[in-house]
C-alpha cells in the first residue's frame, strides 16, 4: 500500500488506524478496494509524530477528536498539548532544584515559615492533595506528622519535586521508591544518577519531540480548517 510506505507504516497499521477513527475513512472503489488520498497522509503523518511525542494510546484518543470535532475544539485541544510542554519544562526544572536540595547539605537550619500545608505544596506542584496523600502512603514523601496539620520541610518539599516530575514521565511507584531509598541512604549512586538522568533525559526529548509534532498537526489542523470552509463558505 503506497499510502503506508509513504507514512512509515504497513498496510495492517494503516487498516488498524482507520478502524480506530485516527484518520479518515478511506473511500472504497467499485472493486471494494480502499482509496486513500493525501488528507490520509496528512493525517498519518500528524498520528505518528504525536505518537512519537507523547505516546500512542493519548495520540490514539486525540487523533479521533481532531478529525469529529469543530476546528475551535481541535485547535484547542492542541494548544493543551503546547500547555503540557511548558508544564513539563517547569517540572524538570523544579526536579533539578529538588535534587540539588536533597543531596546538599548546607547545614543551614530550615526555618519553620517556610514549610508548606499539603494544599500549598500540592498547587505549586500542579497536582491534587489525594496524589501526595498516595505518595505519603508508599513512603515517597515523609511530611512532618507532629501535629493534625501535615507540614512539608525542605527534604519533603524537595523529594516531592522529585516524585511529581518522574510520576509525570511515566515512572512507576516502585522505581521511584527505590531511587528515594538510596538518595536518604547512599546519596547519589551510579544506579540513581542514570535512572534519574534516563528519565529527565526522555522528559527533555518527549518536550522537543512534540514542538517537531507541532509542524505535522499545524498541517493537519489547516486541512481541517479548509475542509470545513468548503463545505460551508462564509457568505
Amino acid at each position: 500500500m503506497a499510502i503506508g510506505r509513504l507514512a512509515g507504516y504497513s498496510t495492517q497499521q494503516v487498516r488498524d488506524l482507520e478502524r480506530l477513527g485516527a484518520i479518515p475513512p478511506a473511500q472504497r472503489s467499485a472493486n471494494g478496494y480502499r482509496r486513500y488520498d493525501h488528507r490520509h497522509l496528512v493525517a498519518l503523518r500528524a498520528y505518528r509524530a504525536l505518537a512519537a511525542a507523547a505516546g500512542p494510546v493519548l495520540a490514539r484518543q486525540l487523533m479521533p477528536v481532531l478529525l469529529t470535532g469543530t476546528v475551535d475544539e481541535a485547535a484547542e485541544r492542541i494548544d493543551e498539548l503546547h500547555a503540557a510542554i511548558a508544564r513539563g519544562r517547569s517540572q524538570l526544572r523544579e526536579a533539578r532544584s529538588g535534587l540539588d536540595a536533597v543531596l546538599v547539605e548546607t547545614g543551614e537550619v530550615f526555618e519553620e515559615r517556610d514549610a508548606m500545608t499539603i494544599g500549598e505544596l500540592a498547587q505549586a506542584l500542579d497536582v491534587r492533595p489525594s496524589a501526595l496523600r498516595h505518595w505519603e502512603c508508599e513512603g515517597l514523601v515523609r511530611p512532618d506528622r507532629g501535629s493534625p496539620v501535615r507540614h512539608y520541610g525542605a527534604g519533603a518539599i524537595a523529594e516531592a519535586r522529585i516524585v511529581a516530575a518522574l510520576r509525570s514521565g511515566g515512572y512507576r511507584i516502585p522505581a521511584i521508591a527505590r531511587i528515594l531509598d538510596q538518595l536518604r541512604s547512599q546519596g547519589l549512586t551510579a544506579e540513581a544518577r542514570e535512572l534519574l538522568d534516563q528519565r529527565l533525559a526522555e522528559l527533555t526529548r518527549r518536550s522537543i519531540a512534540l514542538l517537531d509534532a507541532a509542524g505535522h498537526l499545524h498541517e493537519f489542523l489547516n486541512q481541517l480548517y479548509q475542509t470545513a470552509t468548503e463545505a460551508h463558505p462564509i457568505a
